[in-house]
């Protein structure tokens, strides 16, 4: 099964004796029902009406006939939970059908040699027999019968059963095979090739019958099977039986389904360590090459011959000669899709696997160095067309050899690869060396003996409900109060206090599932000024607290936030909060000495950078990285010393290289502070508890100096319309963004809103109906509208991925359903659709306590109560499709947007040229 060339070889050697004597035979009348597709080489093809293709090869020659039925499916074909399953069925065919009742036995009786094999593509039955009619008719009936008769029985299964599991034991019990098949699993991350064709063992003893009674019915029909004929026979007579035997058989209703996962290019190398009892060590490395049919591959197979070759091959002088290796080997699987090619070499345990494996890799990897000869070339071929001279004629084997290019595609293909190992220049054979024997198309296997196994047992899955019979959970844990998420509800229950420091405190009480509490502490500090050239301090400042306080260090830390059961995010804007009842006074006061007492670190802080260095080298080709920053800078353009200036990122590299701790600690005890500051609470708790604590905490943690809040003033933007190339990523990002003179309290706000829930805003939109759902050009695809609550400041922004040779058509489609909006706009029924939509986002967002809390937080800062949301609410309702329209008209110029397209197009413009 693993060496095509051996049975290939044997093929043309019989094709070789049976021509002459087929040159003699008069053409065979085809019988009714048979049609004739072609003759090459003495191998003629029929087709019956059901499907089933026919090949004879007569040979007068031989006194022997050779019946071989192909089905095109193999382990490529299996699903999750069906590995292996096509070996399996391999075995239960041979248990018999209601006609047949015991096949072995028949066999037996008429003195043939049998068998069947599994491989990725195919799966094939065979026997050869003394040539006689009587012989022939009987090995067609059976086949015929078999191919849609078979019992498949639950209790032929579990006979079976033991055969199959020792076969895949003794597997298991060679290094080798084992090393090869961890190595074709590595090297294959999607397609069934990485899978063993014997399946895993979980598989095999658990597959249900039901599973492969409906695997054998699909498969197993003859619109999907080739009948291979070769011996001695009559050629007329036999195609009579064929029809008789196989005619009847009805072509299938179901339709088959080709299977379309493609391995994506391998994009670096791969390892595999095999560490098991053994007695000798093994190198071996993996790469993959076209499918068979591939005009490459015949140069491919002369390259194997090349390297594995014994003794004048290249691996046997590297390894061998030089005492690094015991011995040598190689191949290559010739498939139906992208195979690959297989080199090793064994080891005795006082040898050095290091040297060997460096050895095996640089022999094969350094052809563009040291090029194939023109004398190497010739002696691989002369060894290749030699072999197929002197092979003996072998009927069996001759028909396992168009076994493998049938599931190639075409039994054709494989005289078409004879031809092309006699034709393939130098230049072909080293392209071939260049293009697949690289470092990133390897897949590294290193076998290393061990006496003493310690490895990790995962032991099986529990039976879940006999391990929950009874179990009735903690009765302890409170359920909570059904909450009304009504803006009116909301006010209602909230209390609202001062501290004499100045910050502002928004408290709504609540019984909660499990007693859990959340809260949302915003600061505020700084100002324009005393700001400026301090974004990179200050942003490691927020980033340094949790790193370390006067009592805790990092970790302790954490482990005094586990043990409370909280869960603390800190930043430069404030921090959030979420605990339980009983933990949360400790919470905040560990909280409190977080903000209040951090010691920043020096190695704490050298970490820091380091790991922010990374972060930021890590979106040098990220293509969404790369076209938000491009975005930002263009659409919000200020001084670099400004607090909102967006920096490279090289300027952030170089500023964060130039950093010292000493600038982190002056940003926080210059301007920190909580005399600007807004503290929301929800969940059980009690107020007049947590005003007296946070009192207590933050009532005298007074700012260094006034806040004053940093301006954010429109900007009328000149747009662009960039592409930004970033290689060797598959997919690509657009994004078009563009200013807005708005604020949120704006009498078109709540218009503009909902145009834009409808545009892009939802799974609904027109974007999102026509560039994913009706043309599948993006996973992704939305729109956003948003201002600012001080300033005349916002912004409209589409976001988009997509394959980087659809960029055009999603660039124009977005175009097209824009101008289609401001033009149509939208329906009376859209527009309904969307209010209603939207509102009952907000109401689950209120059932949100954290998101709810945020907003009670923000609201502090605004200087507003829940109020806002009943009337904003109250406008969404009275929206119509009119006033929607004009709002969009009003506010948004599509003309004015920035588009930014990143992605590896350099690829699609090379593809477009070369057409």
């Amino acid at each position: 099964m693993y060496r095509h060339l051996i049975t290939f070889i044997t093929f043309v050697i019989s094709l070789i004796l049976f021509k002459e004597a087929n040159a003699q035979q008069p053409n065979a009348k085809v019988p009714a029902g048979l049609t004739k597709m072609t003759t090459v080489e003495g191998i003629s093809e029929y087709q019956l009406t059901n499907g089933l293709r026919i090949l004879l090869a007569p040979d007068n020659s031989l006194d022997s006939i050779t019946v071989n039925v192909v089905y095109l499916v193999g382990s490529r074909d299996e699903g999750y939970g069906e590995s292996g399953m096509a070996h399996l069925l391999e075995h239960l065919l041979f248990k018999g059908t209601e006609q047949f009742s015991d096949i072995k036995n028949e066999f037996t009786k008429r003195g043939a040699r049998w068998n069947g094999t599994t491989s990725y593509d195919r799966t094939n039955y065979f026997e050869t027999f003394t040539a006689s009619a009587d012989n022939l008719d009987w090995a067609l009936r059976l086949e015929a019968d078999r191919m849609v008769n078979s019992r498949v029985a639950k209790s032929d299964l579990d006979s079976e059963m033991t055969v199959v599991r020792n076969e895949f034991e003794a597997g298991e019990n060679s290094p080798f095979s084992v090393l090869a098949d961890r190595m074709t699993s590595a090297a294959y991350s999607w397609h069934n090739y990485g899978r063993s064709i014997i399946g895993s063992r979980s598989d095999i003893e658990n597959v249900p019958i039901e599973r492969l009674q409906a695997f054998y019915r699909h498969y197993y029909q003859p619109d999907n099977a080739v009948l291979v004929v070769a011996g001695k026979f009559e050629e007329a007579e036999a195609l009579k039986m064929v029809a008789r035997h196989f005619g009847p058989l009805p072509r299938p209703t179901r339709k088959l389904q080709k299977t379309y996962t493609a391995e994506p290019t391998q994009d670096g190398e791969r390892m595999v360590k095999l560490r098991r009892v053994g007695d000798t060590q093994i190198a071996a490395t993996l790469y993959h090459i076209p499918s068979g049919a591939h005009p490459e591959y015949a140069a491919i197979d002369l390259l194997v011959t090349i390297l594995r070759e014994v003794p004048g091959g290249r691996l046997h002088k590297a390894l061998v000669e030089s005492k690094h290796a015991t011995s040598i080997l190689g191949f290559e699987r010739q498939l139906r899709e992208a195979g690959y090619a297989f080199f090793g070499a064994n080891l005795r345990p006082d040898m050095s696997l290091d040297t060997a494996r460096d050895d095996l890799i640089n022999t094969i990897e350094s052809l563009a160095a040291h090029p194939i000869t023109a004398e190497e070339l010739e002696r691989a071929r002369t060894r290749l067309l030699n072999e197929i001279e002197q092979l003996l004629a072998d009927t069996r084997k001759f028909s396992i050899t168009l076994t493998e290019y049938i599931a190639m595609g075409d039994w054709r293909l494989l005289f078409l690869h004879r031809d092309r190992i006699k034709q393939v220049t130098l230049d072909e054979v080293q392209h071939a060396a260049n293009n697949y024997f690289k470092p990133s198309n390897r897949t590294l296997g290193l076998f290393i003996p061990t006496s003493t196994l310690d490895r990790a047992e995962i032991p099986a899955v529990p039976d879940v409900a006999l391990m929950l019979e009874g179990y009735r959970g903690d009765p302890s844990v409170s359920a909570g109060e059904a909450f009304d998420p009504t803006p009116t509800n909301i006010e209602a229950r909230i209390v609202r206090a001062t501290l004499p420091g100045g910050m502002k405190l928004a408290m709504l009480p609540k019984k909660t599932r499990g007693g859990t509490v959340v809260a949302s502490l915003l600061l505020h500090w700084g100002d324009e000024e005393s700001t400026q050239n301090r974004a990179t301090a200050c942003d490691i400042t927020s980033a340094m607290l949790m790193r370390g306080t006067k009592h805790h260090t990092r970790q302790t830390l954490r482990d005094t936030f586990d043990r409370l059961k909280a869960q603390v995010d800190v930043n430069n804007e404030g921090v959030s909060i979420e605990t339980v009842r009983a933990n949360l006074p400790d919470t905040l006061r560990l909280v409190a000495e977080v903000l209040r007492e951090p010691t920043f670190p020096e190695k704490e802080f050298e970490q820091l950078k380091l790991a922010m260095l990374s972060s930021i080298e890590s979106k040098r080709s990220e293509p969404g990285a790369q076209a938000s920053l491009l975005m930002e800078r263009h659409l919000a353009p200020y001084p670099a010393s400004h607090w909102h200036y967006t920096p490279t990122l090289e300027e952030r590299i170089e500023r964060i290289n130039g950093l010292t701790l000493a600038e982190v600690k002056q940003c926080h005890s210059e301007l920190f502070g909580a005399s600007d500051s807004e503290f929301s609470i929800i969940g059980d708790f009690e107020p007049e508890e947590i005003l007296q604590l946070t009192r207590q905490l933050f009532g005298d943690w007074k700012s260094p100096r006034p806040y004053q809040r940093i301006p954010v003033p429109y900007q009328d933007i000149t747009p662009i319309n960039h592409d930004l190339e970033t290689p060797d990523k598959a997919n690509a990002v657009f994004q078009a963004g563009m200013n807005l003179r708005l604020r949120d309290d704006h009498p078109d706000y709540p218009a503009l809103i909902v145009g834009n829930y409808l545009l892009g805003g939802s799974a609904d939109s027109r974007l999102w109906r026509r560039i994913r759902e009706q043309e599948g050009l993006s996973y992704n695809v939305a729109s956003t509208l948003s201002a600012s609550t001080f300033d005349e400041q916002g912004e409209f922004n589409i976001y988009a991925i997509y394959a980087p040779e659809n960029r055009a058509r999603v660039e124009s489609a977005v175009k097209e359903e824009l101008e289609r909006v401001m033009k149509e706009g939208f329906t009376t029924e859209e527009v309904e659709t969307a209010k209603a939509g939207y509102l009952q986002a907000r109401r689950i967002a209120r059932g949100q306590d954290k998101a709810l809390a945020e907003r009670l937080a923000n609201y502090l800062t605004r200087k507003r109560t829940m109020q806002w949301d009943i009337e904003f609410e109250t406008r969404i309702a009275a929206l119509t499709p009119e006033s929607i329209l004009a709002a969009l008209r009003k506010h948004l110029d599509f003309n004015k947007l920035t588009i930014i397209k990143a992605g590896d197009f350099s690829k699609v413009t090379t593809a477009t040229a070369s057409q």
